[in-house]
């Protein structure tokens, strides 16, 4: 008796149709990295919204679309490039062996060309907002593509340290758009957003130390192993006590608030000296680290709307 053949009906050529575009949408959001693009939009309205409460200037819409769609541009593009250039390494790590590089459902060359054209589109929006602001963005895509992707993160455990510097840019992103000459509070959002970053990655790094250290990347935890790297987590945490004071215009609450979070922060990690579960309290804290920045920004702006009274 003959086979079956399967009919390609109207019905099914719609499904294996959906079935395309799903896979496309997925493979682009894995490419551009959503999670990191939320995270850092967040930061990029917290510094554009304080330079109009500081400053005192009008919201405005445009503007603040242009930097946050600019914003989103050049980090998309940034992350596309660093998915183009690890493509050798990526296979061999089971949380990044799915990319569209890995997997060739997109062709390698369209995603460079991807990669460059999306970033350039960014900063060409950042652009017209004002010129500083573009090159802050121009900046963060320099350090995070060519100093840490292409130079750092294959050679020196400090690749964390210097990624870092592109984490922290959003804020000034922001803030450049409404006042180029930005202000002591830009300042600090840099600099909480700079020492954030090593406690966060090293935690991630704890977590994926297998990965890291099947595809060669000299993290921390793979080359000096879980003690040192706990000792440094907790010295940055450490060292994010101090920095809401700079902040103190900002009101008690928020210092309330921002020092019970970095006083929170500091107590896990110093416990995590005494646990038995290094991966248990490395997710802890990876955990608490994304809970950190989403709670200390938004109260950043909660406490400087105009409630009425």
């Amino acid at each position: 008796m003959d086979n079956p053949r399967t009919v390609d009906t109207p019905a099914t050529q719609v499904i294996n149709s959906t079935v395309n575009e799903t896979s496309l949408l997925a493979d682009i959001k894995s490419l551009i990295k959503v999670g990191i693009i939320n995270s850092n939009l967040i930061t990029t309205f917290t510094g554009f919204w304080l330079a109009v409460y500081f400053t005192g200037s009008s919201f405005q819409w445009v503007t603040f679309l242009l930097t946050m769609f600019g914003t989103a541009f050049v980090i998309a593009g940034g992350c596309i490039i660093n998915n183009w250039y690890d493509r050798d390494i990526d296979p061999l790590m089971s949380r990044t062996d799915n990319r569209p590089t890995v997997t060739g459902s997109i062709p390698i060359n369209v995603i460079k060309w991807m990669g460059i054209s999306v970033s350039v589109i960014g900063i060409i929006i950042l652009s017209f907002t004002t010129i500083p602001a573009a090159i802050f963005g121009a900046f963060g895509w320099f350090v995070y593509v060519i100093l840490y992707t292409m130079w750092s993160k294959r050679k020196y455990t400090i690749n964390t340290v210097v990624g870092s510097f592109s984490g922290a840019v959003p804020p000034l992103i922001g803030w450049a758009a409404v006042d180029p000459s930005l202000q002591l509070e830009a300042l600090m959002l840099f600099m909480i957003m700079f020492i954030w970053q090593t406690p966060h990655f090293l935690a991630l790094a704890m977590k994926k130390k297998d990965d890291y250290k099947a595809a060669g990347v000299p993290m921390l935890p793979v080359v000096h192993g879980f003690q040192m790297t706990k000792r440094q987590i907790v010295i940055y945490v450490a060292c994010l006590l101090p920095l809401p004071i700079y902040l103190a215009s900002l009101g008690s609450v928020f210092l309330v608030i921002a020092f019970t979070l970095s006083l929170g922060w500091l107590i896990l990690g110093i416990a995590g000296f005494f646990m038995k579960d290094d991966y248990k309290w490395a997710t802890w804290m990876f955990v608490y680290s994304l809970n950190y920045l989403t709670i200390l920004f938004v109260t950043m702006v909660l406490v400087t709307l105009p409630f009425p009274y």
